[in-house]
């Protein structure tokens, strides 16, 4: 006769919990896994995990990587718009050539046609979502770098004024105003004449020079008096006789020797 079988024993094996009593005067039960079976089990939960995936997450791309791959995917649905635009055309051009003339070819070339078409609509639609996607992981790339220069400004400047109160800047200005106050006074000082002309009056130098003012003038009415007084230059008059014409002797003498010598020429 076979030896019932526990059923304490098929649990252990597969490593669950098996409840036993405890010892009387305490109702409570104990759970007890077998030697062994808590190994067992944990590498079975561990394999599950790694099979629905719920293992240890990867690391996720970078904003960059992200940008590279889809760049990458974008020429791919181009180079497939170009192939699908030609295949279109292709049957277009098919189903013009049958034509009438082979009905069945036609139309099987125009469904074909309207496949390509939805194909090419797709992937139109796929490319714009690619293309938006990347835009905005670019910008947002470009947002955070900005954030970052911004930030390091912030830090610079707050380092650059770490040094710097208030308080300082205005006793700094004042006392530089003050020395621009006292620089002129000595300027002042220094182009202020001294040991001559401090005796003299204004007012007189004043008179004395209105005196030579009006001797001057003076002097100058009385030259143009002079000037007045003077006798007109008397010019020399135009004479009334006709003066007498000049000779003419000379060129009739000319004339006459020119005939004598051309009488005797003749004879």
């Amino acid at each position: 006769m076979t030896p019932r079988r526990r059923p304490e024993a098929g649990l252990a094996k597969a490593g669950a919990c098996v409840m036993r009593p405890r010892p009387p005067g305490n109702g409570a039960e104990v759970c007890r896994t077998p030697r062994g079976g808590g190994r067992r089990a944990e590498g079975a939960m561990s394999g599950l995990g790694r099979l629905f995936g719920k293992g240890k997450k990867e690391k996720g791309p970078t904003p960059e990587e992200a940008i590279q791959k889809l760049k990458e995917t974008e020429k791919i649905l181009i180079k497939k718009q170009e192939f699908l635009e030609q295949k279109i055309q292709q049957e277009l051009q098919t189903a013009k050539k049958h034509g009438t003339k082979n009905k069945r070819a036609a139309l099987q070339a125009l469904r074909r046609k309207k496949r390509l078409e939805q194909q090419l609509a797709q992937t139109d639609g796929t490319l714009s979502t690619l293309e938006f996607q990347r835009e905005a992981i670019e910008n947002a790339t470009t947002n955070t770098e900005v954030l970052r220069t911004m930030e390091l400004a912030a830090r610079g400047m707050k380092k650059a004024y770490q040094d710097m109160d208030i308080d300082k800047v205005d006793e700094l200005m004042a006392d530089i105003t003050e020395q621009q106050e006292v620089a002129q006074q000595i300027s002042d000082a220094i182009s202020r004449p001294v040991g001559f002309g401090d005796d003299v009056d204004e007012d007189e130098l004043l008179e004395e020079l209105e005196e030579l003012e009006q001797e001057e003038l003076a002097q100058e009415l009385l030259n143009v008096s002079d000037k007045e007084e003077e006798p007109p230059v008397k010019l020399p008059s135009i004479p009334s006789t006709h003066l007498p014409a000049g000779p003419e002797a000379p060129k009739a003498d000319e004339d006459e020797e020119a005939l004598k010598q051309l009488a005797e020429w003749v004879s």
